[in-house]
């Protein structure tokens, strides 16, 4: 574009130094010039295209490296959330078995509470069992939810709300709890079961572990309390051999930690009040559709 704009400036001081000129040679120069001149233009026209591509592409490629650097952020996030949930599995894992493996005869929990924990239980044998020994709270599955379902049952919402009146007393309340819940080692095959979301075995305690905390938590027992896992039949009390050692096996356990929150002060839980109306009996995960009545277990 330089050689071209001084091209245009010798045309120019030739024809001022020749003067008079023949019409011919001023219009051959003036063609030159302008043909000059409609260059000149044609370059810089597409100097400035190219410069306004090199500065879509540098953009672009900036835009690229902040994206890379993002995803590499979200990435290591990502990892350190799989990282603290894996801590915090393995504590519970650790919770449990420490729990498990306290020695019969004893109590785990102060004599005051262990002893309302047993009038619990013998208040309502039908759906509790309570494991002085280990500070467990056993709540029996195949009364406390519909068969294949992990809905509480009417009846057993009231005697939930019993029981976190005595989780929420001055005895219980700096306690951790652990919800865990666990099936026997039949597989779920009923496809309304499935349909519910109830995938596995894995799912189904999970599930019914979550039930029986949110009702916790309708009850003012303090969210920061309270730790939900499913142990699907990983964790047998009973053979599954048997129909007896099945149905001890289908269960939803509170662990009554003997350790105490690590919050000094709890935020009040917003109570919500508990629908009793009855639902409609779920078909159990092993039965089949359209066969005729008969008894069968729960999971």
């Amino acid at each position: 574009m330089a050689r071209m704009a001084h091209l245009l400036g010798i045309a120019a001081v030739g024809l001022a130094l020749t003067g008079c000129v023949s019409t011919e040679k001023y219009n051959a120069l003036k063609l030159d010039r302008d043909s000059l001149a409609e260059q000149l233009s044609k370059s810089q026209a597409d100097g400035a295209a190219s410069s306004a591509r090199a500065d879509s592409l540098q953009n672009q490629l900036n835009l690229l490296n902040q994206g890379n650097s993002a995803q590499g952020g979200l990435a290591a996030n990502l990892s350190a959330q799989l990282q603290e949930l894996q801590k915090q599995y393995d504590a519970l894992n650790a919770e449990y078995t420490k729990a498990m493996n306290r020695p019969a005869g004893g109590t785990a929990l102060p004599a005051e509470l262990s002893s309302t924990l047993s009038q619990f239980a013998q208040q309502n044998p039908d759906l509790v069992d309570f494991d002085a020994a280990r500070g467990i709270v056993k709540f029996k599955s195949d009364v406390t939810f519909s068969p294949g379902s992990a809905d509480v049952n009417p009846r057993a919402k009231e005697v939930i709300a019993k029981f976190a009146s005595i989780l929420n007393s001055q005895s219980a309340s700096g306690y951790e709890l652990m919800v865990a819940g666990h099936t026997d080692n039949t597989r779920v095959v009923n496809p309304d079961t499935i349909k519910r979301g109830h995938l596995d075995n894995w799912y189904l305690s999970a599930h019914r572990a979550i039930s029986v905390a949110n009702l916790l938590k309708t009850d003012h027992v303090n969210e920061q309390r309270l730790a939900v896992t499913g142990y699907a039949d990983q964790r047998p009390i009973a053979s599954n051999a048997s129909e007896s050692g099945k149905e001890k096996n289908r269960r939803v356990e509170v662990l009554i930690l003997p350790t105490t929150v690590h919050t000094s002060t709890f935020a009040s839980e917003k109570a919500t009040t508990p629908s009793h109306a009855p639902k409609k009996a779920a078909m159990n995960k092993d039965a089949t559709v359209g066969a005729p009545a008969e008894k069968v277990l729960n999971k």
